[in-house]
């Protein structure tokens, strides 16, 4: 089935949060917000999705991703996150920077490119943010995270992935001297706005409960 990219970035941007939200749908509300578009947007190209039998929903219902559909999301992670691997490791490219261009050339449609190009980076499990990369399969690694914000004081942990994969925010992680797989002990908690204070390879740093939710670890 020939896709748009505009349809194939509905299809993931449903995934998503599906999966973030935990229930296997998502709101109207939800998905407008998501792709930074009005709901009346999202209702006419979810017209589209469900035609072309991507997509269950009713109107003002939740939305729903069909097999179909759904595998169509998870191929595209698929290749979103292998292209950042290989912008990271291969072209030397900052983390902060894959993103934006995987944005652009996980639309490329040729399966064979992308099953020479997971084989060519050694069949990578993770992406240079900590995602799981699924295999052609559709298969993910499950790993058991929680938030740096739900670590107790005094605790070790290590930094396995990011929630939020701006451009700024991964900046700032970078400024903290801060990487995948780097250990984190968590020193102290502000009881009144939930300010913690931690050591990263040695270094005290303070950070806020916004930073700490958004940061995934073991």
């Amino acid at each position: 089935m020939s896709l748009t990219s505009t349809e194939e970035n509905y299809l993931k941007a449903l995934f998503k949060i599906s999966v973030s939200n935990g229930s296997g749908k998502s709101s109207i509300n939800e998905l407008a917000e998501s792709l930074s578009l009005k709901p009346a947007s999202v209702n006419e190209m979810l017209k589209r999705l469900k035609e072309k039998r991507l997509v269950d929903y009713q109107k003002y219902g939740k939305v729903e991703l069909t097999k179909t559909g759904k595998d169509n999301a998870i191929d595209l992670i698929r290749k979103h996150r292998l292209w950042e691997t290989f912008l990271y490791e291969k072209l030397s490219f900052s983390w902060e920077e894959v993103h934006e261009v995987a944005e652009e050339l996980e639309h490329i449609q040729s399966k064979k490119l992308f099953d020479q190009l997971e084989l060519f980076l050694g069949n990578p499990k993770f992406d240079p943010h900590g995602d799981p990369i699924p295999d052609k399969n559709g298969v993910f690694v499950q790993q058991s995270k929680k938030t740096l914000n739900e670590i107790d004081i005094g605790t070790k942990c290590r930094m396995v992935a990011v929630k939020n994969n701006s451009r700024s925010f991964l900046q700032y992680v970078v400024s903290l001297g801060l990487a995948i797989n780097n250990e984190i002990k968590v020193l102290s908690r502000e009881v009144f706005d939930g300010q913690l204070t931690i050591d990263i390879n040695g270094n005290e740093k303070s950070v806020s409960q916004k930073f700490a939710e958004n940061i995934l670890v073991e």
